[in-house]
């Protein structure tokens, strides 16, 4: 298990103060409460993300769209986020000396 799904496993959402909500499969073939659901949220495409405040209307809402969403606390967001950024850095080139030697 990842570093990351470690800390996702240990965090609850019901502690903290913004959730950051991501849309990851198809709405197409999805029931219509759900997509007027998803679309109360201001979820409209896969692979979006939209923050809310953490109440029960929200909670609710998750509820009902949960096979289709994925829910991060703010912490988790910006270690994903965090890590993505890293992994996308550049890095120093490879050098490489191609000259021979003969000692």
């Amino acid at each position: 298990m990842s570093g990351f799904r470690a800390f996702k496993a240990k965090v609850s959402i019901e502690w903290s103060p913004n959730l950051y909500i991501t849309l990851v499969r198809g709405i197409p073939g999805t029931r219509q409460l759900h997509r007027r659901t998803l679309e109360a949220m201001g979820l409209r495409k896969c692979n979006r993300t939209v923050m809310h405040s953490n109440t029960p209307s929200i909670r609710g809402m998750i509820q009902q769209v949960k096979r289709l969403v994925v829910v991060e606390t703010e912490e988790m967001y910006k270690a994903r986020k965090e890590a993505e950024a890293n992994h996308k850095a550049q890095r120093p080139p490879l050098v490489f000396n191609h000259t021979f030697s003969a000692s």
